[in-house]
């Protein structure tokens, strides 16, 4: 388990939504707190933001190797030093941020890209710490990370079996106790079939840490599911709107959207229940009502029992319904009248 701002998070727990704001918030500060006003009124329980600057996380080059690929759906052809110069969250934004979240009762941390934005985060008393899918191989970041004490949460996109590993040792080695695991697909937006969220239990098991999601898929169908799989927290990006464009707005839920996600999530949480097959509590009123062998019109002792005097019908009271043909034949033992129950007694 870990905790975070005082949340546990864990098996034992409902799963613990993180709204991610990413760009977003389109280059507008007041779109930013807006953006923080829908996730606590959806019901998330943290929001995260990405804190870097260009120069700290590319450099402004145009060669191949800084652009994205032509074909890429929504950033086809970018250069990485301009898309992160749109999406980036102006440093002097992230204290009026967390401040609005911590008014509307959300924790609120970030993702950091370099030592720089640590040093900011902790200035500001971040709860957690996220580590980006590309920066899972950035191992002296994570054990920078690590060594502050606090919560880490690692994406695990396009990692191997040992990146992962090696990620985990770096950041349990500098000290970190609380850490959180999450399966993701770091395309975007993801195709749900390339989730393979049955890798969940196994990301637990290697791992030993809490397990979540970081879901890119449209929609929440992939994030629910990863619950019944074991996904302790689920991050998704928000935006306000899809039609309102932006760097991540593709992929993005749009607040009602987001409020079913905290309930489903947490509905499907507590379906899970345990593994036992049987009657359940809510079900005692209807145990009344199966079906069992009644007397169906009015008889006379002595009278034979067939067909058109006992049924199957409900409720529950007389014999079993299979015993309808070890009976027929037999006679009555005395009168019963029209919705007795069919006992042995009476025969």
């Amino acid at each position: 388990m870990i905790s975070i701002a005082g949340r546990p998070i864990g098996p034992g727990h409902p799963p613990y939504v993180v709204a991610e704001m990413s760009g977003n918030h389109g280059g507008d500060l007041d779109r930013a707190l807006a953006i923080v006003d829908a996730a606590a009124g959806a019901g998330a329980h943290a929001v995260k933001l990405q804190t870097y600057r260009p120069d700290t996380i590319t450099i402004d080059a145009d060669g191949p190797a800084f652009r994205i690929g032509a074909d890429h759906r929504l950033w086809g052809g970018a250069s990485l030093y301009r898309l992160y110069e749109r999406a980036q969250t102006p440093w002097e934004w992230h204290e009026r941020i967390f401040a609005h979240a911590a008014r509307r009762g959300l924790a609120a941390f970030s993702s950091p890209f370099d030592p720089t934005a640590v040093e900011l985060l902790e200035s500001l008393g971040v709860p957690a710490y996220k580590i980006a899918s590309s920066e899972i191989v950035d191992l002296p970041l994570i054990r920078l990370a690590a060594r502050t004490g606090k919560p880490l949460i690692v994406s695990t996109g396009m990692a191997t079996v040992e990146e992962v590993c090696a990620a985990v040792r770096a950041a349990r080695e500098a000290g970190c106790a609380e850490l959180a695991v999450l399966a993701c697909t770091a395309s975007y937006p993801a195709r749900p079939e390339e989730s393979h969220l049955r890798a969940l239990p196994l990301l637990r098991e290697i791992t030993g840490a809490v397990v979540g999601l970081s879901d890119h898929t449209p929609g929440i169908g992939a994030a629910v599911a990863a619950v019944a799989l074991g996904a302790c927290l689920v991050e998704k990006h928000v935006t306000l709107s899809r039609a309102d464009g932006g760097v991540d707005a593709a992929f993005s839920l749009e607040p009602a959207e987001l409020s079913a996600l905290v309930t489903e999530s947490e509905r499907a949480w507590r379906a899970l229940g345990e593994a036992r097959i049987g009657p359940r509590p809510g079900e005692r009123e209807g145990l009344r009502f199966r079906r069992s062998l009644y007397v169906v019109r009015d008889v006379r002792a002595g009278e034979p029992v067939t067909e058109l005097n006992i049924r199957s019908i409900r409720p529950a009271g007389g014999l079993h319904p299979d015993l309808a043909a070890t009976v027929l034949g037999r006679r009555f033992t005395r009168d019963a009248a029209k919705g007795t129950p069919l006992t042995w007694d009476l025969l």
